[in-house]
């Protein structure tokens, strides 16, 4: 080929790009009441998944099953906390790779309804706003305030400019960006807040792209949440009257697609609650109905996955109430990813209204029953200051928070020294209701028992002057929705014993996740390692055990039966909490590629209240996440 014959080659390919390009759209047909893509009418089929709560391994595997079923879409929220934990650190490696999840979504065939926040909700930790926004005491996050917004701005500076190429406009399969999340909802209904969030996004990601937000079915939080310029889309689930519903989007966009931005299949759990459960035939009998109007459907989730590690949030109206481990949400895909019945009866109603892709839904992962595995006792928590705080306490009068220590996340401890002789029993109270969220108390290593947010405020003690007080602060996962979402951890307040304020405090910020990813206690030389026990003991305590392996990395549940309250590592990845002792949850899901097929396995549980007289775990083949045993 000549060099001219070459150019014009060159030309006339990157002209037929570009004119390829310029005939992608995707806007809304105010006239014909319908989106519309490529220059078609366009009604978007989707369900919700979020790749924070999927490891990366397994995202593939889900967006197949997704497609599978009949979806054309997906829509996902992006985590601030989860890409940015420490302000100007951001992350977006390994299992915080969106993009990835993005050119994943691409391959398999499906478009994507971004929620980007900076405010998701989602029953995730603060809803996912970092916690390091609370160094500033009395910010009033989701409104216009300076600080707030110049956060924001920062984050979006980083985040959106990454998100512009994979708009549908611009070659990648973002068709909707939402602005906000439920902010109707929320107590400020700031307009000048809405209106620089509108703003940031034209700015970065241009005119062209649909903007959208969503709002509860009320009048009230469709007032406080729309915007002009931002399309009003509502939720509600199988108990709502749909033309009720639909209505009231219409008195705020009286033209335009209907849209129900979350279709619930299912809720979320709390910790003492009865397992959530939304029956099938309800869930596929709206959706058709809602289909047949001709409605664009959402259904939040269509996989929710796990609260690994600490990201689980918290609901607080008349008390602080904890979300569970798993956010299995009762959702056509479950936890583990495995469809249900519940699919098999949506996939039904969508071929009603779209050609199916041929093909079966992908099978359910394998799972595997490794049995029983008997653990030994490391030592309690106070014994290994020195490894989880290699700086030593922090000196202060009066205790300080989490976010004052800079901790986001996990456990503190709080150490004094008794002010008096006990020589009866003595009250330790709370006064302010300050201990956030849970607090274990232990004189000279005796556990004495435990202080509780909003629902045990006094215990008694025994103990003599001068002897050493160490309460280990847990912080349960920050309250995500509504207008206590400042929600500081640790210590709030000073503690009283008796008629006596505490003070003079030792604070040691615990990173019990670095050591024990570093390999402690498994790694530790016979020297310097723990000498391990086999005795139970009764408040925070270390034990530890080796699943070994059988040639299987199958998925598998983790059942911690009679053990307490705590937290589970395996092979050094924290799996979420667990409280058997309060439910509903029983099991803990174990993805099988965590597990190594030629190595031994690790286990690591902090159990914080009592261990059981059998100190031995058992992983089963099948999850158990009905059974509430202590319901407050």
């Amino acid at each position: 080929m000549t060099t001219t014959a070459l150019l014009l080659f060159c030309a006339c390919s990157a002209l037929c790009g570009n004119l390829a390009l310029a005939q992608r759209s995707f806007s809304i047909d105010y006239q014909n009441n319908c989106f519309e893509k490529d220059g078609q009418p366009f009604q978007y089929i989707s369900g919700s998944i979020h790749y924070s709560r999927i490891p990366r391994y397994y995202w593939q595997d889900r967006l197949m099953k997704m497609y599978m079923t009949g979806l054309n879409a997906i829509q996902v929220y992006v985590p601030w906390n989860f890409h940015e934990p420490v302000q100007g650190v951001h992350n977006f490696t390994g299992d915080r790779d969106l993009e990835h999840f993005l050119d994943l979504t691409n391959q398999t065939g499906l478009l994507v309804i971004l929620r980007p926040g900076p405010y998701i909700c989602a029953e995730w930790e603060m809803g996912g706003l970092p916690s390091w926004l609370l160094k500033k005491k009395n910010i009033l996050l989701r409104s216009a305030d300076t600080d707030y917004l110049q956060a924001v701005g920062a984050w979006f500076a980083v985040l959106l400019p990454k998100l512009k190429p994979w708009l549908y406009i611009n070659g990648g399969n973002i068709i909707t960006v939402q602005v906000e999340n439920e902010y109707g909802s929320y107590f400020a209904c700031d307009y000048n807040y809405m209106r620089h969030l509108r703003t940031l996004f034209r700015f970065f990601l241009g005119e062209d792209v649909v903007l959208f937000t969503t709002d509860g079915n009320t009048d009230k939080e469709m007032t406080c949440g729309t915007l002009q310029g931002l399309y009003a889309t509502v939720d509600f689930g199988t108990d709502t009257n749909i033309t009720e519903a639909f209505k009231r989007q219409r008195h705020f966009e009286p033209m335009g697609p209907l849209v129900n931005s979350e279709f619930y299949t299912g809720w979320l759990d709390h910790w003492g609650d009865k397992h959530a459960a939304v029956d099938a035939k309800a869930v596929s009998k709206v959706l058709g109905e809602m289909l047949t109007l001709g409605a664009n459907v959402n259904m939040y989730m269509f996989e929710g996955g796990t609260n690994f590690g600490y990201w689980n949030g918290a609901d607080h109206d008349k008390r602080f109430r904890s979300v569970v481990t798993s956010y299995d949400y009762d959702a056509p895909l479950s936890e583990a990813g495995d469809p249900t019945e519940k699919l098999l009866a949506i996939r039904d109603i969508i071929a009603q209204f779209r050609d199916i892709p041929a093909g079966p839904v992908p099978p359910a992962t394998p799972k595997f029953a490794y049995g029983f595995v008997t653990l030994k006792k490391v030592g309690n928590v106070s014994e290994f200051l020195k490894i989880f705080s290699p700086s030593g306490p922090v000196k202060s009068k009066d205790p300080l928070t989490f976010e004052e220590m800079k901790q986001p996340y996990g456990y503190m401890l709080y150490r004094t020294t008794l002010p008096r002789n006990l020589s009866e029993p003595t009250p330790l109270i709370s006064p302010l209701n300050g201990v956030h969220d849970r607090a274990y108390v232990s004189v000279n290593g005796v556990y004495q028992g435990f202080l509780e947010r909003d629902t045990t405020l006094v215990i008694n003690v025994t103990g003599n002057h001068g002897d050493t007080m160490d309460l280990l602060l847990e912080n349960m996962g920050r309250v995500n929705f509504g207008s206590k979402i400042n929600d500081y951890k640790g210590l709030l307040s000073s503690l009283n014993l008796g008629k006596d304020a505490l003070t003079d405090w030792k604070i040691y910020s615990l990173n019990i996740d670095g050591a024990i990813a570093e390999g402690w206690p498994h790694l530790q030389s016979s020297k310097s390692g723990p000498t391990y026990r086999r005795e139970p003991s009764v408040g925070p305590a270390f034990y530890t055990g080796t699943l070994q392996p059988n040639g299987l990395n199958w998925d598998t549940f983790l059942k911690l039966h009679e053990w307490t309250k705590g937290q589970v590592w395996i092979n050094g990845v924290n799996l979420g909490r667990y409280w058997p002792a309060r439910g509903p949850q029983q099991t803990l899901f174990v993805p099988g590629p965590l597990l190594s097929t030629t190595l031994p396995n690790t286990i690591t549980v902090l159990e914080l209240e009592q261990a059981p007289p059998q100190l031995r775990v058992l992983f089963m083949d099948r999850p158990h996440l009905n059974i509430t045993a202590n319901k407050l």
